[in-house]
């Protein structure tokens, strides 16, 4: 008799047996110890002791076609020895010759490539990554976090040769094991990944398959087994460096400090040090980053401070041990955080306010720094900065004398870090804290922190294999120093507790101290299936400071956010791959009061051709601004619209191109912005790249904050419509006539000219609900512009005396940066560097804007050039 019941539960069983994932069977390679002569690293795979072991292969695509049998086959063997790790690559070709052989800068991962990712502390969250192109250019990265941190900063030394034939190509690599990272253990057990990429086909397979929607990339390694024996490796590496630096700038007349010339000769050290097998030690004495690229031109119109990106070697390296971002979301969630490296060498913070000519420091000087890095057997990860930077004194020259004036004290910075990982690599619980300690002797430098301390805990744990996700951060701070320090913390553009309108934090003019605190809590679903989701509040304390070693844009918050996003990775129609994702934030002070609400939605797809495109569209309500007055009342503000979109070429195309642009329109007419860029990529051979990107800005503001004066005992808070055109074109060119010889030259021409008209100051009622309500013209009678003295005279009652100035506001500022960069390898690790270097900026009260003529102003002032060679050699003991 037929059982209704049963043959339900047999229904729901064999669904849920359906809809389970697929876990790969785990692969395990078995490799066995060379006892005799080592194979010849040259790419040609002939030596007879590739024979002690068998070729692995049966890769399987992960991408375009995910789970798919390759277009083309690949092996490998491994060996090793008691100081090297021997990797042999067969990649089969059936076309040799449309195999990609490009040349290009390190970690660059052009062309046809294989990589190796090494899980040698076995944690399942953390490996290192060797890529080999045919080229011959080598790529190397610390994967972190399960993959999701990717650092190409890591650099270590290592060897690798290729070879093209009939069959496809072949590859050898030879890898120190003192550049890894392992436990004492007698029989090691490693996790292993090797990757594919064929370039024509933008395919990439994989030695230990994987769905890609499963969560996590090293926890999926496949297992290195048999090495065996192996010791702890002295590892200690010495690079001493000698730099010859001279400019040439514009001579002043009368100015002492500008000749026209200035020559200058340095000395300094950097090393490692393998303290352990797993913890590394890195120093450096009197560093020197003359080959670093400049930052990016701009004219920055806000309250905040701009960020920018780290570019110096020491502070890249290994730095994402010490990330501790307070809102690290899918949403976005800005750039806070414990740690932000540009602080150490940074611009001096004091400018002396009278002299007649002065000589003023570029850079804070960084006398030596050192990081101790790495993790335990026990699943431990620790980080540990060090730096100490020197006190710098402008020379200054005031009625013919000259003195020194220092401009930023004598400073310690240290940084901690640790994560200990457990739940099998699901869960892991960290802590960070910080110090900035000055020696500050100096009456000019009172107004800065003698000290600042900050702490955090973060928490992650994963659940449902790695579906669903638990992110939570806590951090306090606590900065101390003289009541004129604390006074300026009070009343700094990140909080602002002046405000006259702020019932819930008061200035307190005679503390010595601040603390604060900050979190984030965020739960989602990233993996797993097409749909995902994050969402989670974030929150930093009126009093909350990290801007001593750390970044905080602005305290005084409360943030909710949601993101929901779906995902088609496998091609379909004419797509390759496809996602949409919608977003909404909500922003509260401290005070309960609903300061912004946001909604978003953006796309993104790419094509069967590999070419993209994207864009999205934002919606910004009616929102309260307590920062837009600089320390006066909240004010509030329309909202606007905002939308924006991309499209990008075939990037492996010998010409490739991309497009954007973007527009903005803000609710009563308050505002609009337009911008236009483009990006032109051609590649003539395989050894030369050269690109141009140009881009043009259009935005108008009606209610654009010029100065704050006094008037009758009151603040008054001008404002005016401002009308701003900004133009750049950035242009490199990238020669590598070898993986190891290469030309690299960086220019970029910046232009930016805003014109201040309808001058208004702000009523009484910054709050109102009418927009016009919330401002009030000046009628022709009360403003006239003094041309001899380049300021606005206002006569608010009319009386015909002028009741206070401000200053004119128009601008035109031209600045052009350049970077010549010979690098040459001569040998691994040891590098001659030829640098030239070039700058110009001019800066003008006026608000015109003319492309042709302001780029002939720019290249009419005077360059300031500096020519630099620098040499480094590498040691090994």
């Amino acid at each position: 008799m037929f059982n209704f019941k049963k043959f339900l539960f047999l229904v729901f069983l064999l669904m849920h047996i359906c809809t389970l994932p697929l876990i790969a069977q785990k692969r395990i390679y078995t490799t066995q110890r060379i006892t005799s002569n080592p194979p010849i690293i040259d790419g040609v795979l002939n030596d007879p002791v590739w024979e002690l072991v068998e070729w692995s292969g049966n890769f399987t695509q992960h991408r375009p076609y995910d789970g798919q049998p390759p277009s083309q086959e690949t092996k490998f063997k491994i060996l090793y020895d008691d100081k090297n790790l021997y990797i042999a690559y067969r990649a089969y070709d059936t076309e040799p010759d449309k195999i990609a052989e490009i040349t290009s800068p390190h970690d660059w991962f052009p062309g046809d490539w294989i990589e190796i990712n090494i899980d040698s502390y076995f944690d399942k969250r953390t490996a290192f990554s060797f890529t080999l192109s045919v080229s011959g250019v080598k790529g190397d990265e610390f994967v972190s976090n399960d993959g999701d941190n990717w650092d190409t900063s890591w650099n270590p030394i290592w060897y690798g040769k290729t070879n093209i034939d009939e069959e496809g190509w072949t590859a050898e690599l030879q890898i120190p094991l003192n550049q890894l990272r392992y436990g004492n253990k007698d029989e090691q057990i490693w996790g292993i990944e090797i990757t594919r990429r064929i370039f024509r086909k933008e395919e990439r397979s994989c030695w230990q398959y994987f769905p890609q929607d499963t969560s996590g990339w090293v926890s999926n390694f496949g297992e290195l087994h048999g090495i065996k024996g192996i010791k702890q490796q002295r590892h200690i590496e010495l690079l001493p460096y000698i730099v010859g630096k001279a400019q040439r700038f514009e001579k002043e007349q009368g100015n002492p400090f500008a000749d026209g010339s200035s020559e200058d000769l340095n000395l300094g050290l950097d090393g490692k040090i393998g303290v352990t097998s797993d913890m590394i030690l890195d120093f450096t004495i009197n560093p020197d980053f003359g080959q670093v690229e400049a930052d990016p031109s701009e004219v920055n119109l806000t309250e905040f401070e701009t960020y920018f990106r780290e570019k110096r070697p020491f502070f890249i390296e290994g730095s994402n041990i010490f990330n501790f971002q307070l809102t690290y979301a899918i949403a976005g969630g800005g750039r806070d955080n414990l740690f932000y490296s540009r602080r150490i060498g940074h611009k001096p913070g004091h400018y002396p306010d009278n002299y007649d000519y002065i000589d003023m420091p570029d850079n804070t000087t960084i006398l030596g720094a050192f990081k101790l890095s790495g993790k335990t057997k026990k699943g431990l990860s620790i980080g540990i900065m060090e730096s100490l930077t020197d006190k710098e004194k402008a020379e200054i020259e005031l009625n013919n004398k000259i003195q020194k004036i220092t401009v930023e004290p004598l400073t310690n910075y240290f940084v901690s870090r640790i994560i200990k990982d457990f739940n099998k690599g699901n869960s892991y619980l960290g802590g960070m804290f910080t110090a900035t300690n000055r020696k500050i002797d100096d009456v000019a430098l009172k107004y800065m922190h003698k000290a600042a301390y900050t702490g955090g805990i973060d928490f992650f744990h994963q659940w449902k294999d790695k579906t669903f996700h638990l992110k939570t951060t806590a951090a306090v701070s606590k900065v101390l120093g003289d009541k004129e320090a604390i006074l300026e913390t009070q009343t700094s553009s990140a909080r602002y507790y002046q405000r006259p309108d702020n019932n819930y934090v008061s200035v307190d003019s005679s503390r010595t101290s601040l603390t604060g605190h900050a979190g984030t809590i965020l739960v989602g679903k990233v993996s797993r299936g097409r749909f995902r989701f994050e969402t989670g509040i974030s929150w930093r304390s009126p009093g909350f400071e990290l801007n001593d070693v750390g970044y905080l844009r602005k305290a005084d918050q409360i943030n909710q956010l949601t993101w929901v996003g779906y995902w088609i990775n496998e091609p379909f129609s004419i797509f390759r791959r496809f996602d949409v994702n919608a977003n909404q934030w909500c922003n509260w002070d401290f005070g309960g009061v609903n300061t912004s609400n946001s909604v978003n939605m953006n796309l993104n797809a790419t094509f069967l051709n590999n070419s993209n495109f994207g864009g999205g569209v934002t919606r910004k309500f009616e929102y309260i601004s307590n920062n837009i007055l600089r320390g006066g009342p909240s004010a509030k503000r329309p909202g606007y619209w905002d939308g924006n979109f991309h499209f990008n070429s075939d990037t492996r195309k010998r010409l490739s191109f991309g497009c954007g642009s973007g527009a903005g329109l803000g609710d009563n007419d308050n505002n609009y912005w337009k911008y236009y860029w483009v990006n032109l990529n051609f590649r003539p051979n395989n050894q030369l790249r050269i690109s141009i990107n140009p881009s043009y800005n259009i935005c108008e503001q009606k209610l654009e904050y010029v100065s704050t004066e006094e008037y009758e005992g009151e603040d008054r808070y001008i404002f005016a419509k401002m009308h701003q055109k900004t133009s750049s074109i950035t242009f490199r060119l990238d020669y590598c006539i070898t993986p190891n010889f290469s030309i690299r030259y960086y220019g970029s021409p910046f232009i930016s000219a805003g014109k201040y008209s309808n001058f208004k100051k702000i009523s009484d009622y910054p709050l109102a609900d009418k927009y016009k309500d919330r401002f009030v013209f000046f009628e022709d009678d009360e403003i006239v512009y003094n041309h001899d003295n380049e300021e606005y005279e206002i006569d608010e009652n009319a009386d015909g005396e002028v009741d206070y100035y401000v200053d004119n506001p128009d601008f035109n500022f031209k600045q052009f940066n350049s970077n010549l960069v010979i690098k040459w390898e001569f040998r691994p690790g040891s590098t001659l560097y030829l640098v030239w270097s070039q700058g110009r900026t001019d800066c003008i009260s006026i608000g015109d804007f003319s492309f042709k003529g302001d780029i002939k102003d720019l290249f009419n002032v005077h360059p300031h050039n500096v020519f630099l060679i620098k040499v480094n050699h590498w040691f090994s003991l």
